[in-house]
């Protein structure tokens, strides 16, 4: 069993797992639970600091694992919402070690980790041509979603671009 390219993001030549393909994985690995324990409150006193502790069991294993969450450390949108997210991080990280992937997921970057994925992506010349691994991403998805895509004009930047907008129309369907 292996994840779904479709729950992979690709961000500046590095991959990133979605918390949604870890759940689907883990789900093929018989997960039988998942609970979420809230460590710590954000207060003044810990900088609004969320940290929560999640639990995955399978038939005949036991994984643990803590995920933070702070004003510092997600967007001014989420902030509201930090001990969510802190649970999320948490699942996240426990999912990773009962499916055995290495890869980060996306949802523990913190902002800075994407401001600057962002920012290097910002960076990179622009009509630098997509890579084979987009290149074969986008096929799949258009396969997927039925459509033709005009391969003529892609660029690494432009290939991200859609394949983000390309995986936004599978979750939909």
């Amino acid at each position: 069993m292996s994840i779904n390219e479709k729950f992979i993001i690709n961000l500046q030549g590095k991959s990133y797992v979605t918390y949604e393909g870890l759940l689907d994985l883990a789900h093929q690995r018989n997960l039988k639970s998942i609970q979420v324990e809230l460590i710590q409150i954000p207060t003044r006193e810990n900088n609004m600091t969320a940290i929560c502790k999640a639990t995955a069991t399978t038939e005949n294993e036991v994984y643990t694992d803590l995920g933070d969450a702070s004003p510092q450390s997600v967007n001014s949108t989420i902030v509201p919402h930090l001990i969510r997210m802190a649970s999320t991080r948490a699942k996240a990280r426990v999912l990773r070690d009962l499916t055995n992937v290495g890869m980060t997921a996306f949802e523990e970057l913190s902002l800075e980790d994407r401001e600057n994925e962002m920012e290097d992506e910002f960076i990179t010349n622009q009509t630098e041509p997509p890579t084979k691994r987009q290149l074969e991403t986008i096929r799949k998805l258009a396969n997927e979603l039925n459509t033709s895509v005009n391969y003529d004009n892609l660029t690494k930047k432009s290939a991200g671009n859609l394949i983000s907008r390309m995986l936004e129309e599978v979750k939909k369907s």
